[in-house]
């Protein structure tokens, strides 16, 4: 296994029960996270993402494989203080206030924790040090985790669904702050379901089905491997065996998919819309009225998980 790796997976499975009643959650999962990168996971209820972040934690051997977390075991490396975690299903201590929750956990990172004021301040926190724990709404408890993920300054942050209870504001706020951290070298794997935010805050985008990792790379890429893009446009009149003679060397784009005609417009199938914009000017045929509809990261992700093994 690489040292230079943030996380590193190799033929992880994860089984439940023996025999006839056992249950695969992960089946052969390879995965690696360069230091640096921000990484989505995203996926049906019950496709394994959570199993998995409980994996990378330590919290959940693997049945098989072997995992590295920051060069080491997920334990050490939690120990070591290089893993900040937000989960789902995290509780919070009671009788305790917010301030004083965020003080004791820099307290125990020591040297190296960040300053809990700044901590606060960075989250949205600072005018309710004085609340307790338990009072906080749904969103002042997720950005109070979040708050105690990034307690010991860790070089790695998994976050299982960290924007769940966030309203608009409170997102955009939330991602800010991720995003200074990315700038500053911090390694992210978030799980959600929302794909807009993965679009958008992803360096890379994991989708996983019934346990296994189905595709990995860019939105784009993902995009790209689903559904075509439709390119339609109305042209001037011809002859129609000249219309047809330019459909004919169209087609002969390799990117498109397929051509035909639809109440006197155009319409054309195709993985590479300039491409296809260049081989329409290339047949002689000036489009106009030109509509360009896109496939979704949406439609991507859906169609990957709808697909059968």
């Amino acid at each position: 296994m690489q040292q230079n790796r943030a996380i590193e997976l190799r033929g992880v499975s994860v089984t439940y029960g023996r025999g006839s009643r056992a249950v695969t959650a992960l089946t052969e999962v390879n995965l690696d996270i360069a230091p640096g990168e921000s990484v989505a996971l995203v996926g049906a209820n019950g496709a394994g993402k959570s199993t998995l972040t409980h994996v990378l934690l330590g919290i959940l051997p693997p049945t098989t494989g072997t995992v590295r977390v920051t060069g080491t075991s997920p334990r050490q490396a939690l120990a070591n203080g290089a893993v900040g975690a937000m989960l789902q299903d995290t509780g919070l201590m009671r009788q305790i206030t917010v301030g004083e929750l965020v003080q004791l956990v820099c307290h125990l990172y020591g040297r190296g924790a960040a300053s809990p004021p700044q901590l606060l301040a960075e989250v949205g926190l600072a005018d309710l040090v004085r609340r307790r724990a338990t009072r906080l709404s749904g969103g002042q408890r997720q950005r109070l985790k979040l708050a105690l993920a990034l307690a010991g300054q860790p070089r790695l942050l998994m976050l299982d669904e960290p924007t769940a209870a966030l309203d608009p504001q409170a997102r955009q706020a939330f991602w800010v702050s991720l995003r200074q951290r990315m700038a500053d070298g911090a390694t992210v794997l978030f799980t959600t379901h929302l794909l807009e935010e993965a679009q958008q805050f992803a360096d890379r985008i994991v989708v996983i089905r019934s346990g296994a990792v189905i595709a990995d790379g860019s939105a784009d890429s993902l995009v790209s491997r689903g559904r075509t893009s439709v390119v339609g446009f109305r042209a001037d009149a011809i002859e129609p065996t000249a219309l047809t003679a330019r459909l004919d060397q169209i087609r002969a784009e390799p990117a498109v998919r397929e051509v035909r005609v639809e109440d006197g417009r155009i319409v054309l199938e195709t993985s590479d819309v300039d491409a296809t914009l260049a081989a329409v000017y290339a047949s002689g045929l000036r489009p106009r009225d030109v509509q360009i509809v896109r496939p979704s990261l949406t439609d991507a992700v859906l169609d990957l998980i709808r697909e059968e093994t």
